[in-house]
């Protein structure tokens, strides 16, 4: 349903100067930051206020770079691995979701951490414990290295799951029909893409088993029906993002899959005018890593050359809220 918005940003043309052209912006909805996002960042909010400065941070908590940089300023210090931390300083685990070795290392070490853990991704993790306990090899949809996959596959022994990245990879299996096999996937894939891989598998072993819901989260799945909502009326579509952001990277998948042209920025000042040559209908949406601030100063930096008018497209509405962990609650 689509939710007209009041013009913004229009300036009055100076006489003498020619009227600038419209640009109508379709902005997708649901956009921006997940429940899982937002109480990571909390977390690390809430273990800065409880502890005090500094807090370490294990990887990025989100792929967003103005998210980190905020964070820094707060006094969080971001770092790859437990070696970088000082035994008597607290640290966070990432949204992403860490392997099982690393909480292990940090309680042999008597580290104070907080796993900021998505919880939809956690529930991936409980999944594949199950799976392995019932004897089965775990097929795993997801992008090699990812942080993500990296947790993911740290949660069973060595040997019993498999990543499986794409077709290709389905009919290189070297497992039978009569192998106990199941599957899981990353959180943050191509919701079409993910769907194609699971019927290669399904069709390819009729014995398989998956789980009772697909492992994409609802703020992807969303977040990929919006683009496909605003891309087929749009010239052009900008999508807020980190490169390394699976999530927002998949939006660009999607609009460019139905031949919208589409670019990924970090933030306002990388859109260049000349982008704007030819286009009169623009759509923007943003990661679940990114905040509602950078959309805005999308929309401000295009009214410096068009005179923008906001149309808001709806593809659902999303009131999820998750649980902080119970050591950081006042």
């Amino acid at each position: 349903m689509n939710a007209p918005f009041p013009a913004t940003g229009s300036t009055a043309v100076a006489p003498g100067q020619p009227a600038r052209l419209p640009l109508e912006v379709l902005i997708a909805a649901p956009r921006g930051f997940c429940a899982g996002v937002d109480r990571a960042i909390e977390i690390v909010e809430r273990a800065l206020r409880k502890y005090g400065a500094p807090v370490y941070v294990r990887h990025e908590i989100v792929h967003n770079k103005f998210v980190v940089d905020s964070l820094k300023e707060k006094g969080a210090i971001f770092v790859e691995e437990l070696d970088e931390v000082p035994t008597d300083a607290p640290v966070v685990f990432s949204a992403h979701g860490v392997p099982k070795t690393v909480p292990a290392e940090a309680e042999r070490r008597n580290m104070v951490y907080v796993d900021a853990t998505c919880p939809l991704v956690s529930k991936v993790h409980r999944q594949a414990e199950r799976q392995i306990e019932k004897g089965k090899q775990i097929l795993f949809i997801g992008h090699a290295g990812h942080p993500e996959v990296i947790g993911t596959m740290g949660q069973v022994p060595e040997g019993q799951i498999t990543l499986v990245e794409t077709l290709e990879d389905v009919d290189r299996l070297p497992f039978t029909q009569d192998d106990a096999l199941s599957y899981l996937s990353q959180t943050t894939l191509s919701v079409d893409d993910t769907r194609a891989i699971v019927e290669a598998l399904e069709a390819r072993y009729p014995q398989i088993v998956g789980p009772k819901a697909e492992d994409i989260c609802y703020a992807t799945s969303n977040r990929q029906a919006a683009v496909k909502q605003i891309a087929g009326g749009a010239d052009l579509l900008l999508v807020i993002g980190a490169p390394n952001s699976s999530n927002s990277l998949r939006l660009v998948e999607v609009a460019e899959r139905l031949g919208t042209d589409a670019r990924l920025i970090q933030r306002a000042s990388e859109i260049d005018e000349a982008w704007l040559e030819g286009v009169g209908t623009l759509g923007l949406t943003a990661g679940a890593s990114a905040p509602e601030k950078l959309v805005r100063e999308v929309i401000d930096r295009l009214n410096q050359w068009r005179d923008v008018h906001e149309r808001t497209i709806t593809a659902a509405e999303e009131k999820m809220v998750f649980k902080l962990p119970r050591e950081l609650l006042d």
